[in-house]
């Protein structure tokens, strides 16, 4: 039986992502990485893998870091290599006598290195089953080189590399649905999670990815002020209309079963999301109605997708 969940007693947990790195105020991927390890147990010790990008180059500096557990930074597209080999290493030990301790093996990677870049290492570290965690800080683009799209980027968003003006309405391509292609690699545990309420979401999936025998994924929705183009303080906000619109459901795959974790008692629709975006505001200008009718269509199809494989 899982333990209730205690916000209090979560809050009040030692932290393990220090004080003092350089992340931007409201980053969203610091309020993940903070979050996902709390759901550690006190007693158990971690290496944490980390692909490149913000949260890497802003909270290790070698020989610096502001992770009070063991971490390893590597490039781009070998993420998931890495940390898999790891965790070999340390069953190998464990199995010889040579290490008594506990170790969980989590890494994080924004979506630039996740769906993109390190997708192959990802993939392969996924389908040979290694007891790992992969935890993707989704703020969908290359916001630590200056917002360029990425295949998580939405679509019609504003980017350095899909720049919205007299030509050009955006990035044209939908998303990648990563979350359901690592369900898909018959891993034991998916799920898809953001920042609401009390937490208590994605506290209790990091805890069952963490704590679930094999390979896991777990895939944060984490704002970003500065690419998104709002108020850092509306962090929360963003976060609450992404779910309650739909564009970001809350879901997860328990050894193949698809289950809905939330279903809004009044489905907002996507321009509420949208609109306090900066990098939508093209759509909101005359003539774009056709724009958002289709990004519309595009959440309500891949919504009701969702619904029939959880059979709801």
């Amino acid at each position: 039986m899982e333990k209730t969940y205690n916000f209090k007693e979560v809050m009040s947990k030692e932290e393990r992502l220090a004080p003092g790195h350089r992340m931007c105020a409201g980053c969203g991927g610091t309020v993940t990485v903070r979050a996902v390890l709390r759901a550690l147990r006190p007693e158990d010790r971690a290496v944490v893998g980390n692909a490149t990008g913000c949260l890497e180059v802003s909270s290790f500096m070698y020989p610096f870091t502001a992770y009070e557990d063991s971490y390893i930074h590597n490039a781009f597209e070998n993420a998931g290599a890495t940390l898999s080999g790891v965790e070999t290493a340390y069953r190998v030990l464990k199995k010889k006598g040579k290490i008594d301790d506990t170790f969980k093996f989590i890494t994080f990677g924004g979506d630039g290195g996740t769906y993109d870049i390190g997708f192959q290492s990802l993939s392969g570290a996924m389908e040979r089953g290694h007891d790992m965690v992969y935890v993707c800080y989704d703020n969908g683009a290359y916001m630590n080189t200056g917002t360029q799209r990425s295949s998580a980027t939405p679509q019609y968003a504003d980017t350095t590399t899909t720049p919205a003006g007299t030509v050009s309405d955006g990035k044209v391509q939908v998303r990648k649905d990563l979350t359901a292609i690592m369900a898909q690699h018959h891993i034991p545990y998916a799920a898809q999670t953001t920042f609401t309420g009390n937490f208590k979401d994605l506290h209790t999936k990091a805890e069952r990815a963490i704590y679930t025998p094999g390979a896991a994924f777990l895939n944060v929705m984490s704002p970003c002020p500065r690419g998104w183009g709002y108020d850092s303080s509306e962090l929360m906000t963003i976060c609450r209309l992404a779910v309650d619109t739909c564009y970001w459901p809350l879901y997860e795959v328990i050894d193949g079963k698809w289950m809905l974790n939330y279903i809004p008692k009044k489905k907002l629709p996507i321009e509420d999301f949208l609109r306090p975006q900066k990098r939508f505001k093209h759509l909101f200008k005359p003539g774009k109605e056709e724009l958002l009718a289709q990004f519309q269509t595009e959440v309500d199809r891949q919504w009701e997708a969702l619904r029939r494989r959880c059979e709801l």
